[in-house]
């Protein structure tokens, strides 16, 4: 690396204004978002978070359509959509979140030929504007479940 006094005298002086903004900058604090776990059965002892709060931005983790036991809902993707869907409004209220502040959803499907099932239960529950979305299709999920949805949510306000 070349030191001040090898470069121009214009040189040099832009060189000694970016090394004094440069320490001037790593100088400050770092103010990192503070993270809040949202976790709806703790018992249950996974590896992650229902939901993790950072700023006004709620990550919610993948949730698959389950009952209050944590077992899959009988009757293929209809039921398992809703009660996926049910499942992120569960964590959106414990972090004091809405579905209107929804603004990213993934949905994990086991079979894509699903797709328009699961859309018609997806376009009846998910408030307008509808947030952005992927869709894809996966080779499996856990519990063989046939949807798995995350979402993300921003306070307004």
């Amino acid at each position: 690396m070349k030191t001040a006094n090898q470069f121009k005298p214009a040189q040099a002086a832009l060189f000694a204004l970016f090394t004094i903004l440069g320490a001037t900058v790593a100088a400050r604090p770092c103010h990192a978002q503070e993270h809040k776990a949202i976790n709806l059965s703790p018992q249950r002892g996974l590896p992650f978070s229902d939901g993790v709060m950072a700023g006004k931005t709620l990550y919610v983790a993948g949730q698959e359509g389950t009952d209050a036991s944590d077992k899959l809902v009988a009757g293929g993707i209809g039921p398992e959509t809703s009660a996926a869907l049910e499942n992120i409004q569960n964590v959106l209220k414990a972090a004091g979140f809405e579905l209107k502040d929804v603004v990213s959803v993934t949905v994990y499907l086991a079979d894509i030929h699903e797709f328009p099932d699961m859309n018609k239960i997806y376009k009846s529950v998910m408030p307008d504007p509808k947030p952005a979305r992927a869709t894809v299709q996966v080779a499996a999920l856990v519990n063989n479940a046939r949807i798995e949805i995350s979402a993300i949510a921003v306070k307004s306000k």
